[in-house]
């Protein structure tokens, strides 16, 4: 197991977006960080009525060592 990958594969919710293939799907960021970036976070998602915004579409941090990577440069940790 990497420090920048897992899979939850016993959760209730697993895989908590709908990916046509699951391996390797990242629960690393469960509840993503890039959510308090709103509309600059990079990801897809839409502005429900009342301002909420829905991230159900989106899955990039769920995209194995690559979102963890993704996630990381977005908050300007990474290289």
């Amino acid at each position: 197991m990497s420090h920048k990958s897992f899979s939850n594969t016993s959760c209730a919710f697993f895989p908590c977006h709908r990916v046509e293939d699951n391996t390797g799907f990242n629960c690393m960021f469960c509840y993503c960080p890039l959510y308090a970036m709103g509309t600059a976070c990079g990801g897809k998602f839409a502005i429900l009525p009342g301002g909420v915004k829905d991230c159900s579409p989106c899955d990039l941090p769920h995209r194995g060592e690559q979102g963890w990577e993704y996630v990381v440069k977005r908050l300007g940790r990474g290289k």
